[in-house]
């Protein structure tokens, strides 16, 4: 049932992406506003992980999980019906509020489930084998949907899945909760959420007000006194949103960094990918889907052997494995022309995905061990905040490489993205550095 659910959130977070050019032909808007159907789910979803987490220890993680998936599954309606572009960026909102409540508390469950530190490494491998699954099938499942029903069909696709995860909830998930519940930090909830628009809004906003424009430095301003307020704020509360002092611990440190880079070269790479065969190709949105097909079966292998990796080595080695994969894959594409081969982009989908695969379960693995089990719907809420906030820079840096660039000129503005996703490789080698060697003790 975990892994259901997060099969659900990771759909919804890329099985939009193949779709972009057909919304954005339905609702006549360019790829400047697109970005933001993407990014506002994603935003919410990253801004809202910790407190939905330290709500389920509270309230309990099976009751917020069910809230989860009913907020989710209305906000999926209301984005099939949406009548314009501004409805549709509002009913994603509410949608990543609806998915924020299922991330954190799939992964405290599992947690609390299995105590034995080898169990657990090789059940993260599996839940992560899930997780990047519908990241990487996303585009393949969208594709799919739009060639037969249209792009509303992708929002519709969620309801049933809702329907059948209620019912077997209802009979399958047991409820728990932390011994001692934390206080809800409102103010740090609020500082959180603003520094992530204000991050995402000018990294999407950037290319049109231009980088030195007054809007754009007050914005500048406005995120460091954000920032700034929100370590203060943290610092001072007996019980904040984030504990700012796990930061101090090197490991977890790099598994955070490397979530954020992760999952910025997986949704760079998505967001590119689909923009060039689309638009500068001319392929439609299944054959777009179809070719991510090496990237999704690459991430399905290999996140469970990464799991087992975990379990009897350590993460450093998943690590290094998925920091060489990920980096030689974005290589493959620095000098994308036109009408590049197809077996180089395929292979180059492959390797990404195989990164993608490794890198989950030794970063997971690495944010929640040490940390002890009441807490881990909060911890699990940082490691997966960690990831959205990189799929949202991913899409928004992605979105301003290529905005108002015409068809042809699409695979050379999309060099720099396919450096990025190379140099996030190179970021995991750093994250395995960090990361301690022995493998978890059962």
């Amino acid at each position: 049932m975990c892994a259901l659910s997060m099969f659900l959130v990771g759909v919804d977070t890329t099985i939009v992406n193949v779709g972009l050019p057909e919304i954005g032909r339905g609702l006549g808007v360019g790829t400047h506003g697109l970005e933001w159907i993407v990014d506002a789910y994603t935003v919410v979803l990253a801004s809202f992980l910790i407190v939905s987490g330290a709500l389920a220890d509270r309230l309990g993680r099976r009751r917020v999980f069910r809230s989860g998936l009913v907020v989710f599954g209305l906000a999926s309606l209301a984005c099939a019906f949406a009548p314009s572009l501004g409805s549709l960026v509002a009913a994603r909102a509410v949608q990543g509020i609806g998915a924020s409540m299922l991330s954190p508390v799939a992964l405290a469950i599992v947690v609390n489930a299995m105590p034995d530190a080898r169990e657990r490494a090789r059940a993260i491998g599996v839940w992560a084998a899930v997780f990047g699954l519908s990241m990487a099938a996303g585009p393949v499942t969208g594709g799919a949907l739009i060639a037969v029903f249209g792009w509303r069909s992708v929002f519709w696709i969620n309801v049933p899945v809702v329907v059948a995860a209620l019912v077997l909830v209802a009979v399958f998930v047991p409820e728990s909760r932390s011994e001692r519940a934390r206080r809800l930090d409102v103010p740090g909830q609020l500082l959180l959420t603003a520094a992530l628009f204000l991050a995402v809004g000018i990294l999407i906003e950037g290319p049109r007000i231009g980088w030195t424009s007054p809007v754009a430095v007050t914005c500048y301003t406005l995120i460091a006194l954000v920032a700034a307020a929100f370590v203060r704020v943290e610092q001072r509360r007996p019980e904040p949103l984030m504990d700012l002092g796990l930061f101090r611990r090197p490991a977890f440190t790099a598994a955070v960094l490397g979530a954020v880079a992760v999952f910025v070269a997986l949704n760079v790479s998505l967001l590119l990918t689909t923009l060039y065969l689309q638009q500068a190709r001319g392929w439609t949105p299944l054959a777009s889907g179809v070719a991510t097909l090496p990237m999704a079966v690459g991430a399905t292998l290999c996140a469970p052997w990464s799991g087992i990796l975990v379990g009897r080595l350590g993460p450093r080695i998943p690590l290094l494995l998925a920091g060489g994969f990920t980096a030689a894959g974005g290589l493959c594409l620095v000098n994308l022309e036109q009408n590049t081969h197809l077996s180089l982009l395929l292979t180059a989908y492959l390797l990404i995905g195989v990164g993608f695969g490794f890198a989950n379960a030794p970063l997971t693995n690495t944010a929640v061990s040490g940390l002890p089990p009441s807490q881990a719907g909060v911890a699990g809420a940082i490691s997966s905040t960690a990831r959205q906030v990189g799929a949202a820079v991913g899409i928004a840096v992605a979105g301003g490489l290529v905005a108002g660039v015409a068809p042809t000129g699409l695979a050379e503005a999309s060099r720099t993205g396919w450096l990025l996703v190379t140099a996030c490789g190179l970021l995991l080698f750093a994250a395995a550095r960090a990361a301690r060697t022995a493998p978890p003790k059962g």
